[in-house]
């Protein structure tokens, strides 16, 4: 993708490396964000505006994205052996109360539609340079095995077809608690994983807070900074690597603008009072949640503290209600919804669903290296 040179700092494609010397520790103490004079956050969010514009999706991106998307649904389409899901068919899957959200979000409700649907950063345009391509490709569940091993096959044999209309490369097969192909398609990662619903639950859900909260998309915008944050700079964001989640930071951006929104004004100053609010969290005994901190020891609806706001949040609980009926995603086996909301070393509550946790990719040395990072950047 190139390397990003931004004020003496150069971004590769893995991470950043300082071509000029480290900057000295920022002081321990803060000022409250409310205490900053309006013209020094009108000049500081002018210079956020600046790196937001070099990281943010662009045309060009959001083109070659669309177009390899399109590519790897037509290798599917006509290649794998076992049907993949159309939308015609889709409402026998519960698929049809997204429907109008999907609308909105560009995808096609032709009968023609692959059954393999984007979901993720790319259609919610919150991916960096580099972001990959998430998709999930839907069957019936007894075909599941079958289209994985379909998908496997059909782009091994676009690897080594020397007429392919894009290069394809690194073809693997990832088998996981979710099975995933992987695999770079014109040097962008790709993703395919099957009958993951709750990803396209999960996008519907942010692009319904975002039409919400509204300010230029601001949600969007804050989203972008805060993930460049965690991933170029203090190192934080990684699934794979045993670090937050790009949902579960959403959903922590999410949590500053249910909280603070009367506040916010800019993508800085909401990154602003991320730090300041997550530094201070006493992750040891609480869980984040939309309702407020939840003591580890507690039910899921047990608020350990009320909103220091007055209760003068963002999401109404009619709103959450809402989006819980519309967008929360069957459970695949019998037990699912009765298992106990499983305690990690970060532990966040899901707003669609109590009794899952998106903290649950940090470990015990990486959720250590978060308190360390949020306190010392802050």
């Amino acid at each position: 993708m190139g390397d990003l040179h931004l004020n003496g700092v150069v971004f590769g494609e893995d991470r950043p490396y300082s071509s000029s010397p480290p900057s000295p520790p920022l002081p321990v103490l803060n000022p409250d964000p409310s205490s900053v004079t309006e013209e020094a956050w009108m000049a500081a969010e002018e210079t956020t505006a600046e790196i937001l514009r070099r990281i943010q999706p662009t045309l060009a991106a959001d083109r070659r994205r669309r177009e390899v998307v399109d590519y790897v649904q037509r290798l599917i389409r006509f290649g794998a052996r076992c049907e993949v899901i159309k939308f015609v068919d889709s409402c026998l899957y519960g698929l049809n109360t997204y429907f109008p959200a999907l609308m909105v979000l560009g995808y096609s409700m032709k009968s023609g539609n692959s059954g393999v649907f984007p979901y993720g950063s790319v259609p919610l345009k919150t991916y960096l340079p580099d972001g990959d391509i998430d998709l999930t490709a839907l069957s019936c569940q007894n075909i599941e095995d079958g289209l994985v091993s379909d998908v496997h096959a059909v782009l091994r044999g676009e690897e080594n077809n020397e007429a392919a209309e894009y290069e394809v490369k690194d073809v693997r097969f990832i088998d996981a608690e979710v099975k995933l192909v992987k695999c770079l398609v014109q040097n962008i990662v790709v993703d395919i994983s099957f009958n993951q619903l709750g990803g396209l639950s999960t996008l519907c859900f942010l692009e319904k807070v975002d039409r919400l909260v509204a300010k230029d998309h601001i949600f969007k915008r804050s989203i972008i900074l805060i993930k460049a944050w965690c991933y170029y700079e203090s190192r934080i964001l990684g699934a794979h690597h045993g670090l937050i989640s790009t949902y579960a930071l959403e959903t922590l951006v999410l949590y500053v603008f249910h909280r603070f929104h009367m506040s916010l004004d800019g993508p800085l100053a909401v990154l602003y009072r991320f730090l300041d609010y997550f530094s201070k969290f006493d992750w040891d005994n609480y869980c984040v949640s939309l309702k407020g901190p939840v003591g580890k020891s507690s039910p899921p609806d047990v608020v350990a503290d009320a909103l220091e706001n007055g209760g003068n949040t963002l999401l109404t609980d009619e709103f959450i209600r809402s989006c819980v009926e519309s967008f929360s995603v069957p459970p695949r086996g019998i037990d699912l919804n009765l298992r106990a909301f499983p305690h990690k070393h970060l532990n966040i509550i899901d707003p669609l669903k109590e009794n899952n946790n998106l903290g649950r990719s940090v470990n015990k040395g990486t959720g250590s290296d978060w308190n360390e990072k949020m306190y010392y950047y802050y």
